[in-house]
Protein backbone atom coordinates (compact mmCIF):
# COMPACT_ATOMS: atom_id res chain seq x y z
CA UNK A 1 0.00 0.00 0.00
CA UNK A 2 1.66 3.68 -1.13
CA UNK A 3 0.26 4.97 2.12
CA UNK A 4 2.45 2.73 4.35
CA UNK A 5 5.85 4.67 2.75
CA UNK A 6 3.93 8.09 4.06
CA UNK A 7 3.44 10.09 6.97
CA UNK A 8 0.32 9.57 9.04
CA UNK A 9 -0.54 13.49 8.58
CA UNK A 10 -0.12 13.01 4.68
CA UNK A 11 -2.18 9.33 4.83
CA UNK A 12 -5.04 11.54 6.96
CA UNK A 13 -5.39 14.10 4.03
CA UNK A 14 -5.23 11.97 1.10
CA UNK A 15 -6.62 8.73 2.69
CA UNK A 16 -10.04 7.53 0.93
CA UNK A 17 -9.91 9.93 -1.87
CA UNK A 18 -8.25 8.32 -4.52
CA UNK A 19 -11.52 8.12 -6.83
CA UNK A 20 -12.26 11.61 -7.02
CA UNK A 21 -10.15 12.79 -10.08
CA UNK A 22 -12.14 9.88 -11.87
CA UNK A 23 -15.02 11.78 -10.49
CA UNK A 24 -13.90 15.16 -11.48
CA UNK A 25 -14.16 16.44 -8.40
CA UNK A 26 -11.98 17.87 -5.85
CA UNK A 27 -13.93 18.07 -2.55
CA UNK A 28 -15.58 14.74 -1.08
CA UNK A 29 -18.99 14.10 -2.97
CA UNK A 30 -21.87 12.52 -0.81
CA UNK A 31 -23.90 10.30 -2.09
CA UNK A 32 -27.73 10.11 -0.15
CA UNK A 33 -29.67 7.50 -2.27
CA UNK A 34 -31.23 5.04 -0.29
CA UNK A 35 -31.79 2.85 -3.65
CA UNK A 36 -29.76 2.63 -6.85
CA UNK A 37 -30.56 1.90 -10.37
CA UNK A 38 -30.27 -2.26 -11.31
CA UNK A 39 -28.69 -2.80 -14.98
CA UNK A 40 -29.62 -6.38 -14.61
CA UNK A 41 -32.08 -8.43 -13.05
CA UNK A 42 -29.49 -11.63 -12.33
CA UNK A 43 -26.85 -9.83 -11.58
CA UNK A 44 -28.79 -7.52 -9.34
CA UNK A 45 -29.80 -10.44 -7.22
CA UNK A 46 -26.23 -11.78 -6.97
CA UNK A 47 -25.09 -7.77 -6.01
CA UNK A 48 -27.29 -8.20 -3.33
CA UNK A 49 -26.65 -11.32 -2.18
CA UNK A 50 -22.71 -10.64 -1.87
CA UNK A 51 -23.29 -7.67 0.14
CA UNK A 52 -26.29 -9.08 2.44
CA UNK A 53 -23.83 -11.86 3.50
CA UNK A 54 -20.86 -9.36 3.81
CA UNK A 55 -19.22 -9.25 0.61
CA UNK A 56 -18.44 -6.10 -1.47
CA UNK A 57 -20.89 -5.01 -4.60
CA UNK A 58 -20.53 -6.59 -8.16
CA UNK A 59 -19.87 -4.31 -10.38
CA UNK A 60 -21.89 -5.51 -13.16
CA UNK A 61 -25.15 -5.61 -10.37
CA UNK A 62 -24.76 -2.40 -8.73
CA UNK A 63 -25.17 -1.16 -5.45
CA UNK A 64 -29.00 -2.32 -4.97
CA UNK A 65 -29.57 -0.63 -1.78
CA UNK A 66 -28.35 1.78 0.73
CA UNK A 67 -28.50 -0.06 3.97
CA UNK A 68 -26.15 -2.88 2.33
CA UNK A 69 -23.42 -0.51 0.53
CA UNK A 70 -22.82 3.12 -0.05
CA UNK A 71 -20.15 5.32 -1.70
CA UNK A 72 -19.67 8.21 0.54
CA UNK A 73 -19.46 5.77 3.82
CA UNK A 74 -17.76 3.16 1.95
CA UNK A 75 -15.10 6.00 1.10
CA UNK A 76 -14.83 7.08 4.55
CA UNK A 77 -13.93 3.25 5.74
CA UNK A 78 -10.86 3.33 3.16
CA UNK A 79 -9.45 6.05 4.57
CA UNK A 80 -9.80 4.71 8.23
CA UNK A 81 -8.01 1.77 7.27
CA UNK A 82 -5.39 3.32 5.39
CA UNK A 83 -4.85 5.35 8.53
CA UNK A 84 -5.11 2.25 10.81
CA UNK A 85 -2.87 0.41 8.50
CA UNK A 86 -5.13 -2.30 8.21
CA UNK A 87 -6.96 -3.97 5.44
CA UNK A 88 -10.69 -3.01 5.55
CA UNK A 89 -12.68 -1.35 8.17
CA UNK A 90 -16.43 -1.57 8.43
CA UNK A 91 -18.54 1.60 9.98
CA UNK A 92 -22.16 2.08 11.56
CA UNK A 93 -24.57 3.77 12.96
CA UNK A 94 -22.33 4.44 16.10
CA UNK A 95 -19.95 2.86 18.40
CA UNK A 96 -21.99 0.72 20.07
CA UNK A 97 -23.67 -0.35 17.32
CA UNK A 98 -19.84 -1.72 15.94
CA UNK A 99 -19.27 -2.80 19.71
CA UNK A 100 -22.81 -5.05 19.10
CA UNK A 101 -21.71 -5.99 15.58
CA UNK A 102 -18.17 -7.59 16.99
CA UNK A 103 -19.44 -9.20 19.61
CA UNK A 104 -22.57 -10.95 17.68
CA UNK A 105 -20.09 -11.85 14.34
CA UNK A 106 -17.84 -13.26 16.95
CA UNK A 107 -20.39 -14.66 19.41
CA UNK A 108 -23.96 -15.57 18.13
CA UNK A 109 -22.47 -15.97 14.55
CA UNK A 110 -19.78 -18.09 15.27
CA UNK A 111 -21.28 -20.57 17.75
CA UNK A 112 -18.92 -19.47 20.87
CA UNK A 113 -21.25 -17.78 23.72
CA UNK A 114 -18.02 -16.32 26.01
CA UNK A 115 -16.40 -13.48 25.93
CA UNK A 116 -13.88 -12.13 28.29
CA UNK A 117 -13.38 -8.66 28.82
CA UNK A 118 -10.71 -6.48 30.88
CA UNK A 119 -11.79 -3.66 33.18
CA UNK A 120 -12.11 -0.74 33.16
CA UNK A 121 -14.11 -0.35 29.79
CA UNK A 122 -16.44 2.27 28.77
CA UNK A 123 -19.47 2.03 31.12
CA UNK A 124 -21.67 1.47 27.50
CA UNK A 125 -19.08 -1.17 26.69
CA UNK A 126 -19.44 -2.96 30.17
CA UNK A 127 -22.97 -2.67 30.40
CA UNK A 128 -23.89 -4.43 27.00
CA UNK A 129 -21.31 -7.17 27.81
CA UNK A 130 -23.21 -7.77 31.39
CA UNK A 131 -26.57 -7.00 30.30
CA UNK A 132 -27.66 -10.55 28.81
CA UNK A 133 -29.68 -8.53 25.93
CA UNK A 134 -26.68 -10.92 23.44
CA UNK A 135 -27.09 -14.27 25.04
CA UNK A 136 -23.29 -14.49 26.09
CA UNK A 137 -21.41 -15.31 29.27
CA UNK A 138 -18.72 -12.79 30.52
CA UNK A 139 -15.91 -13.05 32.26
CA UNK A 140 -14.29 -10.35 33.84
CA UNK A 141 -10.66 -10.40 34.42
CA UNK A 142 -6.93 -9.06 34.78
CA UNK A 143 -4.78 -8.13 31.77
CA UNK A 144 -3.16 -11.22 33.43
CA UNK A 145 -5.90 -13.42 34.00
CA UNK A 146 -6.81 -13.95 30.23
CA UNK A 147 -5.20 -17.24 29.66
CA UNK A 148 -6.59 -18.87 32.26
CA UNK A 149 -10.32 -17.39 31.92
CA UNK A 150 -10.21 -19.15 27.95
CA UNK A 151 -12.90 -22.06 27.41
CA UNK A 152 -13.45 -23.74 24.40
CA UNK A 153 -16.31 -22.13 23.73
CA UNK A 154 -14.30 -18.08 24.25
CA UNK A 155 -14.83 -15.97 21.09
CA UNK A 156 -13.82 -13.07 21.52
CA UNK A 157 -11.41 -10.92 24.07
CA UNK A 158 -12.43 -7.40 24.82
CA UNK A 159 -10.05 -4.44 25.96
CA UNK A 160 -9.47 -0.80 26.18
CA UNK A 161 -6.49 1.19 25.85
CA UNK A 162 -5.95 3.93 27.04
CA UNK A 163 -8.97 2.77 29.41
CA UNK A 164 -12.26 4.82 29.93
CA UNK A 165 -12.16 6.63 32.51
CA UNK A 166 -8.48 5.80 34.53
CA UNK A 167 -6.45 5.72 31.49
CA UNK A 168 -4.82 2.68 32.35
CA UNK A 169 -2.94 1.32 29.63
CA UNK A 170 -2.79 -2.32 28.13
CA UNK A 171 -0.61 -4.24 27.04
CA UNK A 172 -1.76 -5.20 23.20
CA UNK A 173 0.48 -7.58 21.99
CA UNK A 174 0.67 -9.56 25.92
CA UNK A 175 -3.49 -9.99 25.39
CA UNK A 176 -2.94 -11.44 22.05
CA UNK A 177 -0.17 -14.00 23.07
CA UNK A 178 -2.13 -15.16 25.78
CA UNK A 179 -5.35 -15.10 23.64
CA UNK A 180 -3.65 -17.42 21.23
CA UNK A 181 -6.37 -18.02 18.50
CA UNK A 182 -8.99 -15.99 20.17
CA UNK A 183 -9.36 -12.87 18.20
CA UNK A 184 -8.87 -9.21 20.48
CA UNK A 185 -10.88 -6.21 19.93
CA UNK A 186 -9.16 -3.56 21.77
CA UNK A 187 -10.88 0.15 21.72
CA UNK A 188 -8.89 2.40 20.38
CA UNK A 189 -10.94 5.89 20.77
CA UNK A 190 -8.72 7.59 23.72
CA UNK A 191 -5.70 6.79 21.90
CA UNK A 192 -6.98 7.32 17.61
CA UNK A 193 -5.32 5.90 14.86
CA UNK A 194 -2.35 8.01 15.13
CA UNK A 195 -1.28 7.32 18.50
CA UNK A 196 -1.73 3.27 18.24
CA UNK A 197 -2.56 0.95 15.74
CA UNK A 198 -3.22 -2.56 17.56
CA UNK A 199 -4.00 -4.39 14.62
CA UNK A 200 -0.17 -4.12 13.61
CA UNK A 201 0.19 -5.45 17.12
CA UNK A 202 -1.74 -8.15 16.40
CA UNK A 203 -5.46 -7.56 17.84
CA UNK A 204 -8.02 -8.68 15.81
CA UNK A 205 -10.30 -5.61 15.52
CA UNK A 206 -9.44 -1.55 16.46
CA UNK A 207 -12.53 0.23 17.49
CA UNK A 208 -13.50 3.67 17.64
CA UNK A 209 -16.64 5.81 18.79
CA UNK A 210 -16.05 7.58 15.62
CA UNK A 211 -18.45 10.43 17.53
CA UNK A 212 -15.20 11.07 19.24
CA UNK A 213 -11.78 12.19 18.14
CA UNK A 214 -12.27 11.44 14.65
CA UNK A 215 -15.66 13.53 14.72
CA UNK A 216 -13.53 16.22 16.54
CA UNK A 217 -16.83 18.62 16.44
CA UNK A 218 -19.40 16.57 18.75
CA UNK A 219 -21.83 16.71 15.49
CA UNK A 220 -22.18 13.09 14.15
CA UNK A 221 -22.87 9.84 16.18
CA UNK A 222 -20.61 7.12 14.70
CA UNK A 223 -18.47 4.00 15.44
CA UNK A 224 -15.90 2.24 12.63
CA UNK A 225 -13.75 -1.50 13.24
CA UNK A 226 -10.35 -1.50 11.30
CA UNK A 227 -9.77 -4.96 10.42
CA UNK A 228 -8.44 -7.80 8.22
CA UNK A 229 -10.60 -9.01 5.27
CA UNK A 230 -12.05 -11.93 6.91
CA UNK A 231 -13.30 -10.19 10.05
CA UNK A 232 -14.79 -6.98 8.08
CA UNK A 233 -16.39 -9.70 5.92
CA UNK A 234 -18.27 -11.05 9.28
CA UNK A 235 -19.00 -7.80 10.26
CA UNK A 236 -20.76 -6.40 7.05
CA UNK A 237 -22.90 -9.48 7.44
CA UNK A 238 -24.22 -8.17 10.65
CA UNK A 239 -24.33 -4.70 9.67
CA UNK A 240 -26.89 -5.45 6.77
CA UNK A 241 -28.63 -7.68 9.02
CA UNK A 242 -29.48 -5.72 11.68
CA UNK A 243 -29.41 -2.28 9.45
CA UNK A 244 -26.37 -0.63 11.13
CA UNK A 245 -24.96 1.02 8.70
CA UNK A 246 -23.56 4.86 9.13
CA UNK A 247 -25.63 7.39 7.70
CA UNK A 248 -23.50 9.09 4.63
CA UNK A 249 -24.02 12.45 5.87
CA UNK A 250 -22.24 11.47 8.95
CA UNK A 251 -19.38 9.44 6.98
CA UNK A 252 -18.96 12.48 4.94
CA UNK A 253 -18.42 14.29 8.42
CA UNK A 254 -16.28 12.08 9.33
CA UNK A 255 -14.11 11.92 5.82
CA UNK A 256 -14.39 15.53 5.97
CA UNK A 257 -12.89 16.29 9.63
CA UNK A 258 -9.72 13.33 9.41
CA UNK A 259 -7.07 15.80 7.38
CA UNK A 260 -7.67 18.26 10.96
CA UNK A 261 -7.19 15.08 13.30
CA UNK A 262 -3.01 15.28 13.65
CA UNK A 263 -2.80 19.26 14.06
CA UNK A 264 -6.29 18.85 16.25
CA UNK A 265 -4.29 15.81 18.11
CA UNK A 266 -1.13 17.43 18.75
CA UNK A 267 -1.97 20.78 20.28
CA UNK A 268 -4.80 19.10 22.16
CA UNK A 269 -2.47 16.66 23.62
CA UNK A 270 0.36 19.35 24.38
CA UNK A 271 -2.69 21.03 26.41
CA UNK A 272 -3.22 18.44 28.51
CA UNK A 273 0.33 17.58 29.37
CA UNK A 274 0.72 21.03 30.68
CA UNK A 275 -2.74 20.76 32.33
CA UNK A 276 -1.14 17.29 33.96
CA UNK A 277 2.41 19.43 35.64
CA UNK A 278 -0.15 21.60 36.87
CA UNK A 279 -3.09 19.74 38.55
CA UNK A 280 -0.28 17.56 39.95
CA UNK A 281 0.58 20.45 42.39
CA UNK A 282 -2.86 21.56 43.25
CA UNK A 283 -3.84 20.86 46.77
CA UNK A 284 -7.53 19.66 46.07
CA UNK A 285 -6.27 16.58 43.72
CA UNK A 286 -5.05 13.65 45.57
CA UNK A 287 -4.22 11.94 42.55
CA UNK A 288 -4.03 12.36 38.90
CA UNK A 289 -4.57 9.80 36.20
CA UNK A 290 -2.57 10.23 32.60
CA UNK A 291 -0.37 8.17 31.23
CA UNK A 292 2.97 8.34 31.64
CA UNK A 293 3.24 9.26 35.58
CA UNK A 294 4.13 5.93 36.55
CA UNK A 295 7.07 6.34 34.50
CA UNK A 296 5.88 3.92 31.79
CA UNK A 297 7.25 0.68 33.58
CA UNK A 298 6.20 -1.85 30.93
CA UNK A 299 7.43 0.61 28.25
CA UNK A 300 3.93 0.47 26.14
CA UNK A 301 4.55 4.25 25.85
CA UNK A 302 7.71 3.33 23.83
CA UNK A 303 6.66 -0.18 22.19
CA UNK A 304 2.84 0.29 21.87
CA UNK A 305 1.99 4.39 21.64
CA UNK A 306 3.35 7.68 19.58
CA UNK A 307 1.99 9.83 22.18
CA UNK A 308 -0.01 10.45 25.81
CA UNK A 309 -3.30 11.95 24.62
CA UNK A 310 -5.17 14.22 25.51
CA UNK A 311 -7.65 12.99 28.06
CA UNK A 312 -7.08 13.67 31.98
CA UNK A 313 -9.08 11.99 34.86
CA UNK A 314 -8.69 13.26 38.49
CA UNK A 315 -9.41 12.32 41.68
CA UNK A 316 -10.85 14.97 43.71
CA UNK A 317 -9.96 14.71 47.99
CA UNK A 318 -13.59 15.20 49.28
CA UNK A 319 -15.15 12.23 47.00
CA UNK A 320 -18.54 12.77 45.20
CA UNK A 321 -19.43 16.33 46.64
CA UNK A 322 -16.12 17.74 45.48
CA UNK A 323 -16.08 16.66 42.03
CA UNK A 324 -20.17 18.02 42.11
CA UNK A 325 -18.83 21.33 43.16
CA UNK A 326 -15.94 20.87 40.60
CA UNK A 327 -18.52 20.00 37.61
CA UNK A 328 -20.96 23.38 38.29
CA UNK A 329 -18.30 25.62 39.14
CA UNK A 330 -16.60 25.62 35.87
CA UNK A 331 -17.52 28.13 33.03
CA UNK A 332 -14.96 27.35 30.40
CA UNK A 333 -14.76 23.84 30.34
CA UNK A 334 -18.58 22.24 29.42
CA UNK A 335 -20.41 19.64 31.60
CA UNK A 336 -20.90 17.40 29.31
CA UNK A 337 -20.23 13.00 28.57
CA UNK A 338 -18.22 12.16 25.59
CA UNK A 339 -15.24 13.58 24.49
CA UNK A 340 -12.49 14.27 21.44
CA UNK A 341 -14.08 17.49 20.41
CA UNK A 342 -12.78 21.36 19.68
CA UNK A 343 -14.06 22.25 23.16
CA UNK A 344 -12.94 21.33 26.63
CA UNK A 345 -15.69 19.25 28.17
CA UNK A 346 -15.59 17.84 31.89
CA UNK A 347 -17.66 15.07 33.21
CA UNK A 348 -17.90 12.63 36.50
CA UNK A 349 -17.87 8.93 35.49
CA UNK A 350 -19.56 7.13 38.17
CA UNK A 351 -22.59 9.03 38.24
CA UNK A 352 -22.93 9.24 33.87
CA UNK A 353 -21.12 7.28 31.64
CA UNK A 354 -20.45 4.33 34.15
CA UNK A 355 -23.44 4.35 36.22
CA UNK A 356 -24.70 1.41 34.91
CA UNK A 357 -21.27 -0.72 36.22
CA UNK A 358 -21.94 -2.51 39.22
CA UNK A 359 -20.96 -1.00 42.41
CA UNK A 360 -17.84 -2.55 42.98
CA UNK A 361 -16.56 -1.77 39.29
CA UNK A 362 -17.63 1.88 38.89
CA UNK A 363 -15.09 4.66 38.84
CA UNK A 364 -14.23 6.14 42.50
CA UNK A 365 -16.84 8.90 43.32
CA UNK A 366 -14.56 11.76 43.72
CA UNK A 367 -12.70 11.06 39.58
CA UNK A 368 -13.24 13.61 37.39
CA UNK A 369 -12.57 13.27 33.43
CA UNK A 370 -11.37 15.76 31.60
CA UNK A 371 -11.29 15.96 27.50
CA UNK A 372 -9.03 18.75 26.57
CA UNK A 373 -10.07 20.41 23.52
CA UNK A 374 -8.47 23.98 21.58
CA UNK A 375 -8.61 26.44 24.06
CA UNK A 376 -5.39 28.67 25.14
CA UNK A 377 -3.84 26.71 28.00
CA UNK A 378 -4.40 29.59 30.47
CA UNK A 379 -7.63 29.62 29.99
CA UNK A 380 -8.38 26.20 30.78
CA UNK A 381 -6.07 26.35 33.74
CA UNK A 382 -7.74 29.49 34.80
CA UNK A 383 -11.26 27.77 34.78
CA UNK A 384 -10.08 24.72 36.96
CA UNK A 385 -8.41 26.72 39.09
CA UNK A 386 -12.04 28.58 39.74
CA UNK A 387 -13.28 25.72 40.19
CA UNK A 388 -11.41 24.09 42.30
CA UNK A 389 -11.99 26.77 44.87
CA UNK A 390 -15.40 25.90 44.63
CA UNK A 391 -14.70 22.80 46.80
CA UNK A 392 -15.18 23.50 50.46
CA UNK A 393 -12.58 23.33 52.69
CA UNK A 394 -14.00 20.98 55.02
CA UNK A 395 -13.92 18.69 52.22
CA UNK A 396 -10.09 18.65 51.33
CA UNK A 397 -9.09 18.49 55.09
CA UNK A 398 -11.32 15.92 55.83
Amino acid sequence: MESAHRHRDTVAVHAGRADLEGLGVHALPIDLSTTNPIPDLEAGGLSYESMASGGHPLAEGGLVYARLWNTTVARFECALAELEGAEEAVAFASGMAAMTAAIVAHTAASGRSHVIAVRPLYGGTDHLLASGLLGIDVTYCREDEIAAAIRPETGLIVVETPANPTLDLVDIAAVVASAGSIPVLVDNTFATPLLQNPVALGAAMSLHSATKYLGGHGDVIAGVIACGAETAAALRRVRAVTGGLLHPLGAYLLHRGLPTLPVRLERQQGTARRLVEWLQEQPEIAEVHYPGLDGDPRGLLRRQMRGTGAMIAMRLRGGFEAAAAVTSAVALFTHAVSLGGVDSLIQHPAALTHRPVPSHARPDPGLVRLSIGLEHVDDLRNDLARALRAIPAELISA
